[in-house]
């Protein structure tokens, strides 16, 4: 079944728009553009949200760490549940490039993804993680707050080449062949 909710995670504002954080964004925004999509500012729910045909793609306005309220309100204006959203997020337990698609489990730390979680009340919400790489010893926060880096940006432009592609796979082969393709 293919997805009707994706879900970018980032940080709004300027500051924030090409960190290492946003990589959700990034996916999302590549995705309307393809789709010639126009975003469209949902105050009440604290997103932005574009669609291309059924699928809704939805960036949560609110910080990283409280995109499940956001995400949540989405979710049951147009009555789609859990297992037919995908969360695009950044994972620095990853190199920078490789992905890793699941259909469920556990946060893995990552704050933006606990929260929706929390919010849907299951872990049962597909993810596609997004390396960016590890941090040095203490500099989490510098490190997914930071930009990329200008040596890392083939890398990275091939990463959501690949994004982008495992995306397309979930959508019409089924989300246990994007896995084994793109894992």
């Amino acid at each position: 079944m293919p997805f009707r909710l994706l879900v970018g995670l980032g940080n709004p504002g300027r500051e924030y728009r090409d960190t290492r954080h946003n990589i959700g964004f990034m996916v999302l925004d590549r995705l309307a553009e393809a789709a010639r999509a126009g975003w469209q500012t949902e105050k009440a729910w604290q997103t932005e949200l574009a669609r291309d045909g059924e699928t809704l793609f939805c960036k949560p306005l609110t910080y990283m760490n409280l995109s499940g309220a956001a995400v949540s309100r989405v979710a049951s204006f147009y009555k789609i549940p859990s297992a037919e959203m995908l969360v695009v997020l950044d994972d620095m337990a990853l190199p920078l490039g490789k992905l890793r698609l699941r259909g469920n489990g556990s946060s893995g730390g990552h704050q933006g993804l606990q929260s929706i979680i929390e919010h849907l009340g299951t872990e049962d919400v597909a993810r596609l993680r997004v390396g960016i790489g590890a941090a040095e010893p203490g500099g989490a926060v510098e490190h997914v707050l930071g930009r990329f880096a200008l040596e890392e940006a083939a890398v990275l432009q091939q990463s959501l080449d690949r994004v982008l592609e495992a995306i397309a796979a979930a959508q019409t082969r089924g989300l246990a062949a994007a896995m084994n393709a793109y894992n």
